[in-house]
């Protein structure tokens, strides 16, 4: 099997995991446990890991100073910023909704791209932003427009957490052509360990650790190694074959999964509106990524 194949199969199991963890999660938030205080568990737990495998797997150092500033803005978006909107968000909105949003992903990936990288821009690409642009716009206004309505205000922080997490894809492939993947990963959530930290704190605090059921502890168990430490491993590897797009791409993987979990739980339903909105976000997604 060549490396191209184990690329993209990874990218599929980093989009299944994905999809799951959208319902487990919503299990977890805030029945037992803050979004914030989630988030400081999962980061944690997730910058000890990949320091741990780092010390015996491999020895490489930062090089060049100015990198670990690089490495800080990484985290800053694709950690810190990245985790706290997405689990906020998803503790407001529905497992359904946030999956459908985050399908914007390629589309922030490439308006990044044509941005930052001066990528130039073709009418497939323009008309595949604007369509799909319009899908998200429309869900999100699908609800009641009111930054105190939850469900509203949960849609708009799982959009800002799409792009924060477009950004890191996109400015984290220069750091991966000059160290290895588990390099970078590890020092990008040592920062973000940090950067969480005191969002969450009180929250983590706040938790009656001794009276959660078994089944908690087996969806913290999936979230921690599964949704933080093997997706953003894989992810990072990916990076180093293929470039952001391809990884934005694999987003739309999850709303498959996130909406049977959701249905199976009860904790949401797919009705006419939010298909046909997917449909517009979906093709936008099709045009913009088509050569």
């Amino acid at each position: 099997m060549n490396k191209r194949l184990w690329v993209h199969l990874a990218l599929l199991l980093v989009g299944i995991i994905y999809g799951l963890n959208y319902g487990l999660a919503k299990i977890v938030m805030p029945t037992y446990i803050g979004a914030f205080g989630f988030i400081n568990m999962r980061v944690l737990s997730a910058a000890l890991l990949f320091t741990v495998l780092h010390f015996f797997v491999s020895k490489e150092r930062i090089s060049d100073r100015r990198d670990y500033l690089r490495l800080f803005g990484l985290a800053a978006m694709g950690v810190a910023a990245n985790q706290l909107l997405f689990f906020k968000g998803l503790s407001l909105t529905s497992p359904i909704h946030a999956s459908l949003i985050m399908t914007t992903l390629p589309i922030i990936v490439l308006l990044f791209s044509l941005w930052l990288n001066k990528e130039k821009p073709t009418g497939y690409k323009i008309g595949g932003v604007l369509l799909g642009a319009s899908g998200a716009i429309l869900l999100l206004l699908s609800g009641e427009i009111d930054w105190g309505n939850a469900v509203f205000a949960g849609d708009l922080m799982i959009l800002l957490n799409a792009t924060t997490y477009g950004y890191y894809l996109v400015k984290v492939k220069p750091l991966m052509a000059k160290y290895q993947a588990l390099t970078v990963v590890k020092w990008v959530f040592l920062f973000g360990a940090l950067l969480v930290l005191p969002f969450g704190w009180s929250e983590l605090q706040a938790v009656s650790w001794s009276q959660l059921p078994a089944q908690i502890w087996w969806i913290i168990a999936f979230v921690i190694l599964g949704v933080t430490f093997l997706t953003y491993l894989l992810n990072t590897w990916a990076l180093s074959y293929v470039n952001s797009s391809v990884v934005g791409v694999y987003a739309y993987i999850q709303p498959v999964f996130a909406t049977l979990i959701a249905i199976i739980l009860k904790q949401d339903q797919l009705d006419l509106p939010k298909i046909l909105f997917s449909l517009l976000i979906f093709a936008g997604v099709f045009l913009a990524t088509k050569k």
